[in-house]
């Protein structure tokens, strides 16, 4: 099944069930208001969304209209807690090729994590806002999945149950502030702002025999400004599948329900796939030629970021955004 959050109807959105075309949906406020309420009670409430799924499938259903990936945030609109991995050690190795820096050897074997802000994230087809173009801003497309409570100590075996829903993202970088941020040894937060997501969540099934090995086993499609960037197969050269990364993330406390496990960019060896966020094109620039030719994106620049099944039908529906100069407003302090 495919669900999916209205805007309307509070900060958490009202839940919809949305058919497999993408065309058409219905809210389910009778079995759950929002995803986050759905998640809580998963064992209970799957089976009801999975029948109203099935109903919008064999024909029109009552209370249905048609589907506005513009009209939905997030899945979640915001989560309790978003955890974003590295699991394409090759973006990571050329990231400090780049620079001259060998990658150290346990890379290869303990994954890289960072927990994220995700009191505020993206609707697919909202502007990114950011402040000014020296931040150097960029895209970075990967998949995630969504969990339901996990226990401290959960093996990768044991982490593949707990694996509900699957999504892509947007997390987007600024590249220029990052340096900074990491130099003090205190990981990211500015460098990471608002991260968005897909129009839909979807159950693993719904991607059959492309959903195995606890990864997807599809190109992941990034265009820039209506031209291809890049689409690397998330199925290959990922280091750390999905249970891995679950796995690692629980060594030292518990995850709740509705909690997100990113992938990190996803990147393939082989360099005629394009790359999936611009700093990886510009670190094969440097690595070639000395420089890097490509340049961040500015204000007006518009990303879209897709996933189509073997039958070339969208699977999730795009992130279509655009880059927009953020408006910060100052806090007016009032003068007695």
């Amino acid at each position: 099944m495919k669900l999916a959050s209205l805007k309307a109807g509070g900060r958490d959105g009202t839940l919809l069930v949305v058919s497999r075309d993408l065309d058409r949906a219905v809210a389910v406020p009778r079995i759950a208001r929002t995803l986050q309420a759905a998640l809580d009670d998963w064992p209970t409430i799957a089976p009801r969304l999975a029948s109203a799924a099935a109903l919008l499938e064999q024909g029109p259903v009552e209370g249905e209209f048609a589907f506005d990936p513009c009209a939905v945030a997030a899945p979640l609109p915001r989560a309790y807690h978003w955890v974003d991995g590295s699991a394409y050690v090759n973006h990571v190795e050329l990231v400090r090729k780049a620079r001259g820096a060998e990658m150290p050897e346990s890379f290869w074997h303990d994954p890289l994590v960072y927990q994220g802000g995700s009191d505020d994230f993206l609707g697919p087809c909202d502007d990114v806002p950011v402040p000014s173009e020296e931040f150097g801003i960029d895209m970075e497309a990967e998949t995630a999945v969504i969990t339901d409570d996990v226990p401290m100590g959960c093996t990768a075996a044991e982490a593949a149950g707990h694996i509900k829903l699957l999504m892509l993202v947007n997390d987007v970088s600024l590249r220029n502030l990052i340096p900074g941020e990491l130099a003090k040894g205190f990981g990211f937060y500015q460098g990471k702002p608002s991260t968005a997501f897909s129009p839909v969540a979807v159950t693993p099934d719904e991607l059959g025999d492309a959903w195995r090995d606890g990864m997807i086993h599809l190109p992941l499609r990034t265009f820039l400004n209506g031209e291809l960037f890049g689409q690397p197969d998330c199925g290959v050269d990922m280091t750390f599948n999905f249970p891995q990364l679950i796995a690692h993330a629980t060594k030292t406390r518990r995850l709740g329900a509705g909690t997100i496990v990113g992938s990190g960019t996803v990147s393939n060896y082989d360099r005629s796939k394009g790359a999936s966020c611009i700093a990886e094109k510009r670190m094969l620039e440097t690595i070639d030629s000395g420089k890097p030719g490509t340049p961040f994106m500015s204000f007006g620049d518009r990303v879209r970021i897709e996933m189509r099944g073997r039958d070339g039908k969208s699977i999730f529906g795009a992130i279509d955004q655009v880059i927009v100069q953020a408006i910060v407003q100052a806090a007016v302090r009032a003068r007695v």
